[in-house]
């Protein structure tokens, strides 16, 4: 008789791999959406939803990265300040040509990963920089052609 049987990954049995993605002309809901699937690991075969299995996602220039329509300017990121009336916002446009245009890209990956402790978590394994230099050669990332998946990824 043949038994199925669901495996679940251990915290200490699972390998972590580093991935290189090159941000520049993409377009950003879909590398948010292809960089959280990494980071939750939902790629890989042995996925369980309770471990922190995904891999070390590294994103380069960053700060050139495309939003399609008018989302430039209609989208905002809004914050409060603390002080009555102290509402404020930001268009993308304006946070991307800021001093951290990085943030857009983390802010909108991190709207994507599931909300709770394991969320922070695999957070912390996205690096982003807005320039192509990173300090994660050491680990030997394997380069991810993102624009070659699909013809929508990346803006002409």
């Amino acid at each position: 008789m043949l038994t199925t049987q669901t495996r679940s990954l251990k915290p200490a049995e699972v390998k972590k791999g580093w991935v290189l993605i090159d941000a520049d002309g993409l377009v950003l809901g879909r590398l948010a959406a292809l960089v959280a699937t990494r980071l939750r690991g939902k790629h890989k075969p042995q996925f369980t939803p309770h471990v922190d299995c995904g891999d070390h996602v590294v994103i380069i220039n960053a700060d050139k990265v495309k939003v399609t329509g008018n989302k430039a300017e209609q989208s905002v990121f809004y914050w409060h300040t603390g002080y009555p009336g102290g509402i404020k916002g930001r268009t993308v446009r304006e946070r991307l040509e800021g001093r951290f245009p990085e943030r857009v890209v983390e802010k909108a990956v991190e709207r994507m990963i599931t909300r709770g402790p394991l969320g922070r978590r695999q957070m912390k394994n996205l690096h982003v920089y807005a320039g192509a230099e990173h300090p994660h050669a050491g680990a030997q990332p394997e380069t991810l052609d993102v624009a070659a998946l699909n013809r929508k990824n990346k803006v002409a």
